[in-house]
């Protein structure tokens, strides 16, 4: 059976949107839109990103974590992703204000996507070396020679790793394809996934190496990173409990 609720007064509303309204367990998302109020799911298919802090152009409006678009009239995709859909609420304009049905009028649609990086889970024996994951920073190459000291340090370091056994694992994130991060998390923690926002949108993207070195196969990681002016020497080393949520991003040596 549907129930109506009072939103507000359509004035107050025409002030506040978009905006958020919840109501028992629906999130609802309220926009103007051609001189009318129309009011869809504030949560992403995608990862739940709050649709009303997003940007409005036209009839669709952008999630703001990683750019999935819903129409806030019909709560489907643009042309090409209109499988997709986010529920559509009614709306109703009465004298004492503006209401909302619910259950929405139109279902949430979800597409299954096939994700385009897979991770290996890299299992350990029992007994087997300690595994030591190198990640060297610098910017320095060969169109670039001058010497690093971060590299040789890192180098000294994972040679000592060898003599005692361990299994060493060397990256070159001067040598890997990748874009740098989009601030997602300083966004909102949520809003950093993995595949990140990036990597989905690129199956060339090599941000898979570093991140299965650090989830999956490393116990110890070493970074060494240019020491830069004004800081001290950023080489440092810790025993891998890593966060799923880790980015990193060459520098140029000082």
């Amino acid at each position: 059976m549907a129930d109506w609720y009072r939103l507000g007064t359509k004035a107050e509303l025409l002030t506040r949107a978009p905006c958020a309204i919840k109501i028992e367990r629906h999130r609802i998302a309220v926009f103007l839109y051609n001189g009318r109020l129309t009011a869809i799911s504030d949560i992403c298919n995608h990862k739940g990103g709050p649709l009303s802090e997003g940007r409005l152009n036209g009839e669709f409006v952008t999630c703001p974590w990683h750019a999935w678009e819903y129409s806030v009239v019909t709560g489907k995709g643009p042309e090409g992703y209109d499988e997709e859909q986010v529920p559509v609420y009614a709306l109703e304009e009465r004298a004492d204000g503006v209401y909302v049905q619910i259950p929405p009028i139109a279902p949430r649609k979800l597409v299954k996507h096939k994700p385009s990086h897979l991770l290996e889970e890299h299992p350990k024996a029992a007994g087997a070396p300690c595994r030591v994951l190198g990640i060297s920073t610098t910017g320095m190459d060969d169109t670039n020679p001058r010497f690093s000291t971060s590299d040789a340090l890192l180098d000294h370091a994972m040679a000592r790793a060898g003599e005692l056994e361990a299994d060493t694992q060397l990256l070159k994130l001067r040598a890997l394809r990748f874009r740098t991060c989009e601030g997602n998390y300083s966004k909102a923690s949520h809003a950093c996934t993995w595949p990140c926002a990036i990597t989905e949108r690129d199956p060339d993207d090599q941000l898979t190496a570093v991140y299965e070195g650090l989830v999956h196969w490393a116990d110890v990681v070493l970074i060494s990173t240019p020491i830069r002016w004004g800081s001290p020497s950023s080489l440092y080393y810790k025993m891998a409990e890593p966060a799923a949520r880790t980015t990193f991003r060459p520098s140029p040596e000082a």
